[in-house]
């Protein structure tokens, strides 16, 4: 069984910083894609930041590049999201998911797990 917990969401000011914790449990992540989404109030869930568990290969929304980054330590088996800059509009639930699939992926369809989500809200 497959367990994701995010950690690390908050309240924000504009221009402000948080980093989001995604903790996996229930099996090696090795071979896994590890994702975060976000879904703001009354919109669909979107991509914002991929990670390849092996190799570290990361992908980045368009909104999100250069102000984003995605990690992960193996040791503890956590995948983390530093946000940047952050923006009134992305207040959201964040959401951390994992598919057992060697690439990046970028569609919600595409992974198996997800977490619980946390809440961000950026105040303006």
């Amino acid at each position: 069984q497959v367990q994701l917990v995010e950690s690390g969401g908050g309240l924000v000011q504009a221009g402000g910083s948080l980093r989001l914790s995604c903790a996996a449990s229930g099996r090696t992540f090795g071979g896994y894609a590890m994702g975060w989404f976000r879904q703001p109030p009354g919109k669909e869930r979107e991509f914002v930041a991929a990670i390849r568990w092996s190799g570290g290969t990361t992908y980045y929304a368009d909104a999100v590049k250069g102000r984003f980054t995605i990690s992960r330590e193996n040791a503890k088996n956590t995948v983390y999201l530093q946000m940047n800059g952050l923006k009134p509009e992305e207040t959201a639930v964040y959401y951390c998911a994992a598919a057992n699939f060697m690439v990046v992926l970028t569609r919600a369809h595409q992974y198996d797990y997800w977490g619980q989500g946390t809440q961000v809200t950026v105040s303006s």
